[in-house]
């Protein structure tokens, strides 16, 4: 099977506008993301709606490719992207912009799950530890995942899932394996036209979580398992963490 990761990059953002370009350790974000992942692939390519983000990509010897500033979505601007790029690619790989210190381990942990022929969407689940705190547990902006016994995703909530009955909530990291939710995403390509033609779901407006609309939906999502904690960046407190971060592991 042939895998291309695609990268959706805006430079527009609420919380911290020109992310992609802001410095880490010397190098922009979207320049250490791009190296995470090109030699993983049998591709890569940055999906972006603006010039300087293009580029930048070129300029360090990247490829990227330019697409509408119209999508509401990530998974849109990377199905435009894909269209644009061609080539006979059997799976897409969906790399958050804002991951610089995403994983070789974790990209292959979300390929391998299309060795199940039944896979149509991919994504990883992290076990929460015991060493964590309940307020992690508890963060909303964390989402949350339940699977079935073949490690499909049965539900995506930035609520904690399962409540743990007749346990004292501190005590709940201890009794049960919760699965936080990293948003590296892949999609058979076919899966991939389909999804972007699906309106939105109630259950995806109520949440706030595209995922969700697959799911509603029928389709199958996959769910490999990471015991590797990465750094994103949303916002400018964020790549502070993340410079701290890099300078710890000499990267």
């Amino acid at each position: 099977m042939k895998y291309i990761g695609i990268i959706p990059a805006r430079y527009a953002s609420s919380r911290f506008p020109g992310k992609p370009l802001a410095l880490l350790g010397g190098k922009t974000v979207i320049q250490r993301v791009y190296e995470q992942v090109e030699n993983v692939l049998d591709d890569a390519f940055v999906a972006t709606d603006d010039e300087r983000i293009y580029n930048t990509v070129t300029a360090f010897g990247g490829k990227a490719v330019m697409t509408s500033p119209n999508h509401k979505s990530g998974t849109d601007r990377i199905e435009e992207a894909k269209e644009k790029i061609g080539g006979d690619f059997d799976v897409v790989v969906n790399i958050q912009g804002d991951e610089p210190f995403i994983q070789r381990s974790q990209i292959e942990a979300v390929c391998a799950c299309f060795d199940d022929e039944d896979t149509q969407i991919a994504t990883l689940g992290k076990p929460f530890t015991t060493e964590q705190d309940i307020k992690d547990l508890e963060n909303p902006n964390s989402p949350k995942l339940v699977t079935d016994n073949r490690g499909y995703a049965m539900y995506f909530s930035r609520s904690v899932i399962p409540y743990l009955r007749g346990k004292d909530k501190q005590d709940w990291l201890g009794c049960f394996t919760f699965l936080k939710h990293i948003g590296l995403y892949a999609y058979r390509t076919q899966v991939l036209a389909e999804i972007t033609k699906l309106p939105q779901s109630s259950l995806e407006i109520a949440e706030s979580l595209e995922q969700l609309r697959w799911l509603q939906n029928g389709y199958r999502i996959k769910v490999g398992i990471t015991d590797v904690e990465t750094v994103g960046i949303d916002t400018p407190e964020d790549l502070q963490r993340a410079e701290q971060f890099l300078a710890s592991k000499h990267m």
